[in-house]
């Protein structure tokens, strides 16, 4: 005579790993419109590899490229931000300086 126990399963569910970023429509915006040295052209092509390595299941890569990306969209968005309120006030300062000239 055999005693059989019963069988106890436990089940450990993994941890989600959360899926890497790619910065595709800020890239894109700052092709558009924020644009200095290319660097939003370049955020662009290493947001589209990002996202190319997150389909091919390698979140490693996907990871470094989606990090590279980020790093110029900020470059990008920072200097064009400074370049757009430099033009600004270079405008406001020669409209004046034709003001005072009449």
């Amino acid at each position: 005579a055999t005693a059989f126990s019963p069988t106890i399963t436990s089940f450990v569910q993994p941890e989600p790993v959360p899926s890497p970023r790619d910065f595709v429509l800020w890239s894109f915006f700052n092709s558009m419109f924020c644009n200095p040295f290319c660097l939003g052209f370049a955020a662009l092509v290493f947001s589209i590899k990002a996202r190319d390595r997150k389909i091919a299941q390698d979140p490693a890569a996907a990871d470094s490229y989606g990090r590279t990306a980020k790093h110029l969209n900020i470059a990008a968005f920072c200097l064009g931000i400074v370049g757009t309120i430099t033009c600004i006030m270079l405008l406001v300062m020669y409209y004046n300086s034709l003001q005072v000239g009449n």
